[in-house]
């Protein structure tokens, strides 16, 4: 199975299924949510601010991306991401401010997903009297639960449009710059794609990943 034995390949993946759900799931609902704070209800509308992510699922974001990046990987690596929730940013009261948090919000929620995970890592054992196999597979969990979250903050927050850090820049920027910052958006995944080809996307992203997952094993205990 492209380098990987069927028995790594189901651990990885009964590890990595549910940090994966939780935080493309979460990171959708909290643009919603923040979105209908500020006053627009488009994704309450849509059905959109659930934790049930069978209505977040994106077909090749939230099944084959990941599973591919599992086999490929060796079991080691996983991304993906979740059918993007409707916002109308013309809806909300102050559209440049808010656009910001709305925003914000998605990588927020990754980063505080992170946080969780590092904690229960730190604490299962004594809190919840898991020691022995399920303990170890407890903490495969929480180190995925760590990289993915840290990942999809870090990489969403790339400030090039459609992207969560590009639509922050172009709230923070006066008018003329951040309309031709959204000019930029139809080739926005583009632009993101020959960063990653090159290897500039994770020249750029690695100093900050490292940064959080640095910070999150410390609280974890991990090493």
């Amino acid at each position: 199975m492209l380098g990987i034995d069927l028995d790594v390949f189901l651990y990885r993946f009964s590890v990595a299924i549910i940090p994966v759900l939780f935080a493309i799931t979460v990171h959708e609902v909290a643009h919603g949510w923040t979105a209908r704070y500020y006053g627009d209800p488009t994704a309450e509308r849509a059905g959109r601010l659930t934790l049930n992510p069978i209505k977040h699922i994106d077909p090749m974001g939230t099944v084959v991306v990941p599973t591919l990046l599992l086999l490929m990987s060796g079991g080691s690596m996983v991304f993906g991401w979740a059918k993007p929730v409707p916002v109308m940013f013309q809806n909300l009261r102050n559209p440049r401010r808010d656009m910001v948090v709305v925003a914000a919000a998605g990588p927020a929620s990754n980063l505080a997903m992170a946080m969780g995970w590092a904690v229960l890592a730190a604490t299962h054992e004594v809190l919840l009297g898991i020691d022995g196999p399920v303990a170890d597979w407890l903490d495969g969990v929480c180190i995925m639960g760590i990289l993915i979250n840290s990942v999809l903050a870090v990489f969403n927050m790339l400030p090039v449009p459609p992207l969560d850090g590009g639509r922050v820049m172009a709230g923070l920027l006066p008018p003329r710059q951040s309309y031709l910052l959204h000019q930029v958006e139809p080739y926005g995944f583009v632009i993101v794609v020959v960063l990653m080809i090159t290897g500039v996307l994770w020249t750029f992203l690695e100093p900050f990943l490292f940064f959080f997952v640095d910070f999150y094993w410390s609280v974890a205990g991990f090493g």
